[in-house]
């Protein structure tokens, strides 16, 4: 005897429209955001929609300010179509970009531009005590720059470490969250406004993906190259997560068995190599074993050497400056034809602090992808120095906070 057919779920016919006018919504903000500028006519064709239909909902949108007007097409012959775009003056997110080295705290209009900025002397440490620290930063930044949290609509958090994408936590520096909070729920509870938190590096290669060098590709690595190596991937025009949001730390593979201690607790990782840090650590060593240097004028405050030192000795032809950089982007190389083997990419798009090095990190990660990977893969690839710098990560922060809120509006 076959059990009886389930009875067929009835939806209201109300809930389905409203369902279709919120798609709607999302899909015209959406569209905005990416074109910047359009036309009702324009919105209709490429959200399939008819022009009354995508009329109201533009209007509504403009009372709710979250678009204004922006003027006329130009080239159209007779009466000219209104151009809508996203409100820049009215609604705003915080980001914070944080780094074990600072915290920059911007306040963002709806077209990316930053309108306030502020760098605090807030590394990313492993406690508690941080955390205080950011949230009194914070509200004092907001304070200075003049904004009420009302005219925030979000805040968006960029940082290093294993970020779990579902519940933005911090798996790395755990410490950081308190009585079984998270750092995103601690801030959002101290403004009274969403936070959506995302690893460095993806921000980064999301700014990439749609508004940098791998605008309009489908498969896309970024190396982000700072205290710290990150990958940022992008596959079948996508950011890949993994399962929980962990892909891309390239930076803790293993290059050197018998190398360094990371502080992530193994050997002889890639960070321990190629990362900032570690470059400014070879330069001391290398200085306090004599080799010769315009950067010996630092030895008797050999702390001071930065990589920013170390590029602008090379710039003026420091040859043992010189050769660590090459080091650096060979050693960068041989762990990035692992991730080209890996994932068949476009382009390899460099980014972070060492991008100031141009060549001298460009060309001997080149060489090292020509050495080790196939040359299958190599034909159709390019290495690319990143024209967005720092602000492709800001952009990132950016995009994935708008992502998260268009899925709401």
């Amino acid at each position: 005897m076959h059990p009886a057919p389930a009875e067929e779920e009835i939806v209201p016919k109300k809930s389905v429209v409203d369902y279709k006018k919120s798609v709607s919504r999302r899909g015209v903000l959406a569209e905005l955001y990416q074109a910047e500028v359009g036309t009702l006519a324009q919105l209709a064709k490429n959200l399939h929609s008819s022009v009354p239909s995508i009329t109201n909902i533009v209007e509504e949108l403009v009372e709710e300010k979250w678009v204004t007007t922006f003027g006329t097409a130009v080239g159209n012959h007779g009466r000219r179509p209104v151009l809508f775009g996203l409100n820049p003056q009215d609604k705003y997110i915080l980001a914070l970009d944080i780094s074990t080295h600072d915290t920059k705290v911007l306040i963002m209009n709806m077209q990316r531009e930053v309108i306030f900025r502020r760098d605090v002397l807030l590394g990313l440490e492993d406690s508690a005590e941080f955390t205080k620290s950011l949230l009194t930063v914070t509200q004092e930044v907001l304070h200075e720059s003049g904004m009420q949290t009302a005219d925030l609509v979000a805040i968006g958090i960029s940082m290093p470490g294993l970020i779990h994408y579902q519940n933005g936590t911090n798996m790395t520096y755990r410490r950081i969250n308190q009585e079984d909070k998270s750092l995103s729920t601690l801030i959002s509870e101290q403004f009274g406004l969403p936070v959506y938190v995302i690893n460095d590096t993806k921000a980064t290669v999301l700014g990439e993906h749609r508004f940098g060098l791998a605008r309009g590709k489908k498969h896309v690595l970024a190396i982000n190259i700072d205290w710290g190596v990150g990958l940022g991937i992008i596959l079948n025009g996508e950011i890949f997560q993994g399962a929980a949001g962990f892909a891309g730390e390239l930076g803790h593979i293993q290059i050197d068995p018998d190398g360094e201690l990371c502080h992530c607790g193994k050997v002889g990782c890639l960070d321990t190599i190629t990362s900032a840090r570690s470059l400014s650590r070879r330069v001391q060593r290398g200085l306090k074993e004599g080799r010769a240097s315009k950067l010996s004028a630092y030895l008797d405050r050999i702390e001071e050497i930065d990589i920013e030192k170390v590029i602008e000795a090379a710039l003026e032809g420091d040859a043992f400056a010189i050769d660590i950089l090459f080091d650096v982007g060979t050693e960068l190389g041989k762990g990035l034809s692992m991730a080209v083997h890996l994932f068949n990419p476009e382009i390899v798009i460099v980014d972070g602090i060492v991008v100031k090095a141009d060549a001298f990190i460009t060309n001997p990660i080149g060489q090292a992808i020509n050495k080790y990977c196939l040359s299958d893969f190599r034909n159709e690839l390019s290495i690319e120095i990143s024209q967005l710098g720092e602000r492709a990560k800001w952009v990132g922060i950016h995009i994935y906070v708008m992502d998260q809120l268009f899925a709401t509006v």
